[in-house]
């Protein structure tokens, strides 16, 4: 066992990592996630067009952006792109799809019910639980301060 103290540690292990470039880093999640939102808007405007209510077409929006993940995530372009983006990439509703099909794939050769069927929310599981925690804790927070008033 090594007598290295957790000071000196941390200070080798800051040394010797990787320096992020956060300025470049900043600019591609801008871009790409820029470039997801113009994306939606097209499919917005083009579903609006077709005659169907906005309700209707924000639905459909969010299914294609889905779809459209998905695909690219089956055939491994997704990760590249995001390997590239960050979190241009993960924050909208096309990172969560990413999050869904993964798994999926990497846990196929173990079956439909105890690889895919088990692993398919080991990555979004955790980000749905504690939304929905966040939200009954907002809501409820709204609750108690408008009864306040």
């Amino acid at each position: 066992m090594s007598d290295i103290s957790k000071k000196d540690y941390n200070k080798l292990s800051d040394s010797m990592a990787e320096k992020s470039p956060i300025i470049k880093n900043t600019a591609f999640a801008f871009l790409v996630g820029g470039l997801v939102c113009a994306i939606g808007q097209i499919l917005l405007d083009f579903y609006s067009s077709l005659d169907v209510s906005d309700k209707v077409a924000g639905a459909l929006v969010t299914v294609t952006l889905i779809l459209f993940s998905a695909i690219l995530t089956a055939i491994g372009v997704y990760d590249k792109i995001a390997k590239l983006a960050g979190a241009g990439t993960l924050v909208p509703v096309t990172g969560f799809a990413n999050s869904i099909v993964s798994p999926a794939m990497e846990f196929v050769p173990e079956g439909y019910i105890l690889g895919v069927g088990v692993k398919i929310f080991s990555i979004a599981g955790p980000v749905l639980t504690y939304g929905g925690l966040t939200s009954v804790i907002c809501g409820l927070i709204y609750y108690f301060m408008r009864g306040m008033q």
